[in-house]
């Protein structure tokens, strides 16, 4: 696993996790933009379809505060990297 990548907090890791970054034999992507940029979210055993979906991310600290969503789907020409597409209730 690449040095900047270890060095990454994982999507819903607590905030008192000694060790909040990725783990070994996971596979992530990278969250860009909106409210959970920079996160790495573990996609380990998804399905290619689930994954072509994207995902509604909990979060308390998008436009919708306390149980909004974050929309994340992937990046049609680096699909490593999964861009912010808005908020939802």
């Amino acid at each position: 696993m690449d040095e900047l990548l270890r060095r990454r907090r994982v999507y819903g890791a607590d905030h008192d996790d000694p060790d909040p970054g990725p783990r070994p034999g996971h596979v992530y992507r990278e969250l860009v933009a909106g409210p959970l940029d920079g996160l790495l979210l573990d996609v380990t055993g998804w399905t290619d379809r689930r994954l072509a979906e994207g995902a509604a991310l909990d979060t308390e600290i998008g436009s919708y505060g306390p149980g909004g969503h974050a929309l994340y789907g992937p990046r049609p020409a680096d699909p490593e990297r999964w861009d912010w597409q808005g908020d939802t209730p």
